[in-house]
């Protein structure tokens, strides 16, 4: 046999094992229809509601994939996905076992409230003779990446994220990257693996600033799992990072510090639920947004409108993600603006703020409390009564620190006949109780 018979034969012989490939993949996978009511059928079991599915396509060339059009759930406010593209591997797929190279998603709008009152369950019934196996070992997929992919937060805030996510094996991931498109300054987090560990060597670029750091992952025998993690913040303009993600900040400047990351969960979706950070933080050329706090001490509380520039802001942050959203809670808030200063703290939750405040004239000797409740975007400020009553009678003896002294004064005489909380004062008793 000469040599370009020998080449024939070994075309032919490609040929024929492609044409049993196509036949093989061609009799397992149906038809584009039958495809899309398969699919639908197994996500309506799998999420506990219906769905539905504008298109359904595969191909063999150039590339194996299957492409899903307009996939969304039927919920008051649905999980909707512009398209989703499947990129199995094939000589995978001909040993009948499902590992997928890449997976893409693009154009979804993914509302938070609407995922968890998902029922997300594992197909009961499955029919193992036309349904290729998901590996558990190895990479059962090794690329995702994400598009224009929203996500609308408990409260109703969507941001939306470009992302890429390279994993090894057992669902650890060796590269992340996450963007918010169009941010300015940008917005980029990047998480690279060290090796085989699970440790993580974090960088974060946001509000001009970053927030550099690690983070680490222990799993015990039950499968439990603890996330811990340190980050440092560092000339971070903090309105402007707030911002990034569609919120408004109550303060501008320049914000460093140190944030300790902590959650723990047996999935990735405990872990995001139980998310914990705990920060201790400097904010420089701070200035007090949407308050005027020489405003509010001279009309008590009736006015309120502007800025206060603060020579000084310090205190710590926390975060708590939970089943309703996450939770701000300020505490050890410290503060300096011209002839105040004042001390706080403060939780915000579900848009609505509860703080308060001791503001203090001459270095603490004269104290007023105040406080913020409501919504976050127009707070009702308020003074105690007895308080602004001797507030009004300072302000006839002596301007500005004659207030404040007639307002300490004031509150005194409000708890004497009112009645301390902690300490009532006690009732006269008649004659006919002695």
């Amino acid at each position: 046999m000469n040599r370009s018979q020998k080449w024939g034969v070994g075309i032919g012989v490609a040929l024929a094992v492609l044409a049993s490939a196509w036949l093989a993949i061609s009799w397992w996978l149906p038809s584009d229809e039958e495809l899309a009511v398969r699919l639908t059928t197994e996500a309506e079991e799998r999420l506990g509601v219906k769905v539905s599915i504008g298109a359904v396509h595969w191909a063999l060339l150039p590339t194996p994939v299957i492409t899903v059009s307009d996939f969304r759930t039927q919920q008051e406010k649905p999980v909707v996905v512009g398209k989703l593209s499947v990129y199995p591997n094939l000589s995978k797929l001909l040993q009948r076992t499902l590992v997928l190279k890449r997976v893409e998603v693009e154009d979804a709008t993914i509302p938070r409230n609407s995922v968890y009152a998902l029922h997300v369950e594992h197909v009961k019934h499955v029919k193992h003779d036309t349904v290729p196996q998901f590996s558990g070992e190895g990479v059962p997929l090794e690329h995702l990446t994400v598009r224009n992919v929203t996500w609308i937060s408990y409260s109703g805030i969507a941001t939306t994220y470009d992302g890429e996510i390279d994993f090894d094996p057992h669902w650890r991931p060796s590269h992340v990257a996450l963007r918010r498109p169009g941010a300015a300054p940008p917005f980029v987090l990047t998480l690279a693996r060290e090796g085989e560990q699970d440790r993580w060597q974090t960088r974060i670029a946001v509000g001009g600033g970053t927030a550099h750091g690690e983070l680490a992952l222990k799993t015990a025998e039950d499968g439990a799992m603890q996330l811990s993690g340190r980050l440092a913040p560092l000339d971070i303009e903090v309105a402007s990072a707030v911002s990034t993600f569609n919120r408004r900040s109550p303060v501008s400047g320049s914000g460093s510090g140190q944030t300790v990351v902590s959650a723990s969960g047996k999935s990735l979706g405990d872990l995001t639920r139980s998310l914990h950070t705990q920060t201790r933080f400097t904010v420089s050329s701070a200035i007090l947004l949407r308050f005027d706090l020489d405003k509010a001490i001279s009309t008590f509380g009736k006015e309120h409108g502007g800025q206060t520039p603060l020579q000084e802001l310090t205190g710590q942050l926390d975060t708590q993600n939970g089943a309703e959203g996450m939770r701000l809670t300020g505490t050890d808030i410290r503060a300096r603006a011209g002839k105040f200063t004042a001390t706080g703290k403060g939780t915000v939750y579900h848009g609505q703020i509860e703080a308060s405040a001791n503001v203090d004239i001459i270095e603490g000797a004269i104290g007023v409390p105040v406080t913020l409740s409501g919504s976050v975007h127009k707070p009702k400020v308020s003074v105690p009564t007895g308080f602004l009553a001797g507030a009004a009678i300072g302000t006839v003896v002596l301007p500005v620190i004659g207030t404040a002294i007639g307002a300490r004064i004031g509150g005194a005489i409000g708890k004497l006949f009112k009645g301390d909380a902690q300490n009532p004062v006690p009732e006269k008793k008649s004659s006919l109780q002695k």
